[in-house]
Formats: structure tokens, C-alpha cells, sequence
């Protein structure tokens, strides 16, 4: 396999600068794809050899083991963007913030409720991101996914079966390549005044300076609230969690659902902080807080005391 993609592989290559936490180990090896085809002609070679496959985006909803992973990690580098009518196709490598800035340049309209989401366009149709009431399933028309023998094809967007911060493409690990977002035409500085708006509110939430994956737990399905779903971080702020640290790794003083890397944090130190904010919810509200970001490879898992 390194022969046949020599160009591409790379050998126990660091992960740490492909997440946002920026942490965890090495991957075994490593290749970023520019192309659908390239990533096509990859995966088949990989999974006839077995070899484990992790797709990273823009490393903004993982969390990687300190172990590091020990398979083939592919960074999704395609990229473009074009209009067709009212539609913008647009590869999945691209920042979700790009696709949302060039739409409201092309003056359409759909997407502005995702500003200020990290990650890349394949991320957020895999995750099925979504914020104020709307989510990527709303305005997703197809996308172009590669499979685990490395065939493309093109599906519809109801052959992903989103669910709240998910799709099937977390059962079938399928990779997205490209896709189409149906969108409407709108008055562009109407468009760009939302976009603003949603960004001026994310920014005073999230950690500008402090490496972090954004919100860590998922809130929880309830018809009785606002945009049907418990805030997590509303039960974690009754826990005092904003006053919790394991090592260097912290709860943002200003959201109770957003973890830090404070210093030198290691992904154990997150991951084990979030353990005990997990118990400390439990205890108090009977609810079981369910990861939103992915963990890739091994981690310990230790008992921990809500006594922090």
C-alpha cells in the first residue's frame, strides 16, 4: 500500500494539528485527498488490506486518543463550490463557515442557522450539525459518498436517515465527497445581517483563545423546551461544572458544555474531566449525558469520583 500511494502515505504521522483540542497521538498512517477519485482509489486499497479507516474533516468534533489510532486516518481536502439555480454544490472539504459566507454572496438563502459551526461540509452532513430550530438535513438535496469497497455514487438526502446529530453514515461509515444544498434566493443583506447576528452570539459563548471541540454533550430531546431539546449545558451549569479541571483540561467559564485544553491538556485529562461531569449529572437529574463528539481509539476507561 505505502508503494502504490507513496505520494499520499504518510508513516506514524502526529495528529494533534489536524483537531481542535489539539491533542492525541499519531496516526499509523496518514493521507490527505484532494479529489473524490484519489479518496476512491484509496479506501478500496485500504479496506482490501483491512486496514482501519478514519475520515477527518476539519477536527472540530473529536476527540483522539493519546494512543493515537492505529489504521489509515484520511483528511478530506476536496474542495470547490459552484452555483446551479439556487443550489450550491459544494465539496466536503470546505470549511461549513466557507459554504455559508459564499452563499450569502450569491444571495441565497437556508444556511444562515449554521454560522459559526466548526468543521467541514462532510462533518456537519455526518453529524447532521444544526442550531436555532434547523439542521444540514433541511436544506441537504444529495450528496456523493464513497463506501467501504471504495465505489462513489451519488444518493439523495433521504437515504441518510438523519436523526439529531446524526445520520446513517454512522452505521454504514460511509465518506462524503460532495454535495448539493437546495437553498432560496434571498435579499444578500438580509442574509448577511443573520449571519452576523448568529456569529456575534456564538462568539460570545465559545473559547476564541483556548483549544476546545465546541459543545461536548448533546442536549437532550424534550418536547416542553425551546427548539424541543434540554440544554446540557443548562444541567451542567446546576452541577458546577464551570468550576471543574482534571489536569489541564477545563470547562469554559462562560458555557458549561464546552471543554478546554487549557495548557498542555492530554486527551485522557478531557476525556476523564468529561467522565465526571457525566456522573455529576447523573447523580443529580437521573439523565445519561451522551457524547456529541466522536472518540477515535483506545481509551482508558477508569472510575471516577463526581468529588472534583
Amino acid at each position: 500500500m505505502q508503494a502504490k500511494f507513496d505520494n499520499l502515505l504518510k508513516q506514524n504521522h502526529p495528529l494533534a494539528k489536524f483537531n481542535t483540542f489539539g491533542t492525541g497521538g499519531r496516526a499509523r498512517l496518514f493521507a490527505e485527498v484532494t479529489t473524490p477519485q484519489e479518496l476512491a482509489d484509496l479506501v478500496k486499497e485500504a479496506s482490501g488490506l483491512d486496514v482501519p479507516i478514519f475520515m477527518l474533516g476539519g477536527g472540530s468534533n473529536v476527540l483522539i486518543s493519546d494512543n493515537g489510532y492505529e489504521g489509515l486516518i484520511i483528511r478530506n481536502a476536496i474542495k470547490g463550490m459552484n452555483v446551479e439555480g439556487a443550489s450550491v454544490i459544494c465539496g466536503a472539504g470546505e470549511d461549513l463557515q466557507a459554504l455559508i459566507d459564499f452563499a450569502t454572496e450569491m444571495s441565497l438563502t437556508g444556511l444562515e442557522f449554521a454560522a459559526g459551526i466548526w468543521g467541514t461540509v462532510g462533518g456537519a452532513i455526518y453529524g447532521n450539525a444544526g442550531a436555532y430550530g434547523s439542521e444540514i438535513c433541511n436544506v441537504l438535496e444529495w450528496a456523493e459518498v464513497v463506501d467501504r469497497q471504495g465505489d462513489m455514487r451519488i444518493e439523495q438526502a433521504g437515504y441518510f436517515d438523519f436523526v439529531y446529530r446524526g445520520s446513517k453514515l454512522k452505521k454504514t461509515h460511509e465518506f462524503v465527497t460532495r454535495a448539493k444544498f437546495a437553498l432560496q434566493p434571498g435579499k444578500k443583506e438580509a442574509i448577511k445581517s443573520r449571519v452576523e447576528e448568529i456569529l456575534a452570539i456564538r462568539n460570545e459563548k465559545l473559547p476564541l483563545t483556548k483549544p476546545s471541540a465546541g459543545c461536548f454533550f448533546k442536549n437532550i430531546p424534550d418536547p416542553s423546551q425551546e427548539f424541543g431539546k434540554l440544554s446540557a449545558g443548562k444541567l451542567l451549569e446546576q452541577v458546577g461544572a464551570k468550576e471543574t479541571q482534571y489536569g489541564q483540561a477545563a470547562v469554559f467559564e462562560r458555557h458549561a458544555n464546552i471543554l478546554i485544553n487549557s495548557g498542555s491538556a492530554t486527551s485522557s485529562d478531557i476525556r476523564r474531566l468529561s467522565q465526571i461531569l457525566k456522573r455529576k449529572v447523573k447523580e443529580k437529574f437521573g439523565i445519561e449525558l451522551q457524547e456529541e463528539i466522536i472518540l477515535l481509539g483506545e481509551f482508558e476507561e477508569e472510575e471516577v469520583s463526581s468529588d472534583l
